[in-house]
């Protein structure tokens, strides 16, 4: 999809642009694409699967590899932790960023006209719960849309320090982004905002064996 509409703006419309695509040194089966995301693909985000409809919910967002660890996290958080998490595939968090800076720009410009929202806004704005995202890069990477999630909690899980050369689960253990990980930041998160109690995020760091007291990745 992404290619497809790179080749239309820089080769059929001749726009003065440039696309690129992270390729990554791990291969799977890619998810199927559902119905009607085209756009969300295109400008960055698009919900790749709704959660059930449990009372205590959050939205996960993950982009690249790491979006099967988020699928993965969302699946345990709905079996063993009675929360429903909606899956976001964040395909751009730079051109999430892009397109919030130019709407908040024509705001700045347009005083007296009715302000526009950021495609990131709009699109978590109808589905309730606190944010986290998960990446296969620095935290720095997912925090660029923060500014506009508005007052919601948000959460980011990124690789922050030096690599390992080790196995890939090992790898996603030690820079903290693996779906144990993801769950644990999303009952966190709902801690924070009072859904669920702080002692369940105790039972999940007990339950998936994660030492509390281990180094943070990024000054090992």
């Amino acid at each position: 999809m992404i290619l497809r509409d790179g080749m239309k703006k820089m080769y059929e419309e001749q726009h003065n642009v440039f696309y690129y695509v992270t390729v990554m040194n791990e291969n799977y089966v890619q998810p199927v694409m559902p119905d009607g995301v085209e756009d969300g693909i295109i400008r960055g985000l698009y919900l790749y699967r709704q959660g059930s409809r449990k009372k205590k919910r959050v939205q996960l967002l993950g982009s690249g590899t790491i979006l099967r660890e988020v699928i993965a996290a969302a699946a345990l958080l709905e079996d063993e932790w009675n929360v429903a998490a909606d899956v976001w595939s964040a395909t751009s968090f730079t051109e999430l960023r892009r397109e919030a800076i130019d709407v908040e720009r024509w705001n700045m410009l347009h005083p007296m006209d009715k302000p526009r929202v950021a495609y990131v806004s709009e699109a978590l704005g109808g589905h309730k719960g606190p944010v986290v995202a998960a990446t296969d890069y620095m935290r720095s990477f997912p925090d660029q849309i923060r500014p506009y999630l508005g007052d919601r909690h948000y959460l980011t899980l990124g690789t922050d320090g030096f690599g390992r050369s080790d196995l890939r689960s090992q790898l996603r253990k030690f820079f903290e982004v693996n779906r144990h990980y993801v769950v644990v930041a999303a009952l966190k998160a709902l801690a924070d905002v009072g859904e669920v109690d702080s002692s369940l995020v105790a039972q999940a760091i007990k339950a998936y064996k994660i030492d509390p007291d281990k180094p943070n990745p990024a000054t090992v």
